[in-house]
């Protein structure tokens, strides 16, 4: 990858989803070893430009509480999802990028909308300005996909 983009900085995590098929102990073995072993991987001097976002310890010490979690008690809910992004994007994400993720955002909405009436003149008007909106980003960026 750094011989395509030299400048390239990596971001580590470790998933802050309960993997409890072999048990709850097993869990928590399995994270501590994957957080060892990246801590170790950060602190060598080869890997340079590279980073920790800390997904699973924000879930385990700041979103401890049930509620934010989903009905499996296992995934992460809805709310916890938007708490780690935003905390991700505030400390890993350039402030200059963020017009670009609410407008590739606001495509990704609107490509998932369901219309009452896909005929009517209004869904049409809404799929016009959203091809639009496809196009411009494309222009400024040919390898998105929508």
């Amino acid at each position: 990858i750094r011989q395509l983009n030299p400048n390239c900085a990596f971001v580590f995590t470790i998933s802050p989803v309960r993997h409890i098929k072999d048990g709850f102990v097993e869990n928590q073995r399995s994270k501590a070893h994957l957080i060892t072993a990246l801590q170790n991987l950060l602190s060598d001097y080869l890997f340079d430009k590279t980073n920790y976002f800390p997904a699973y310890e924000i879930m385990m010490d700041e979103l401890r509480d049930y509620r934010f979690y989903g009905n499996d008690l296992l995934h992460p809910s809805s709310v916890a999802i938007d708490y780690i992004w935003e905390r991700f994007k505030e400390t890993t994400i350039s402030e200059t990028s963020f017009s670009t993720l609410f407008e590739v955002d606001s495509i990704q909405k609107g490509l998932l909308h369901k219309p009452y009436n896909p005929h009517s003149e209004r869904h049409l008007k809404f799929q016009s300005k959203k091809k639009k909106k496809i196009t411009k980003l494309q222009q400024n960026y040919p390898f998105m996909q929508f």
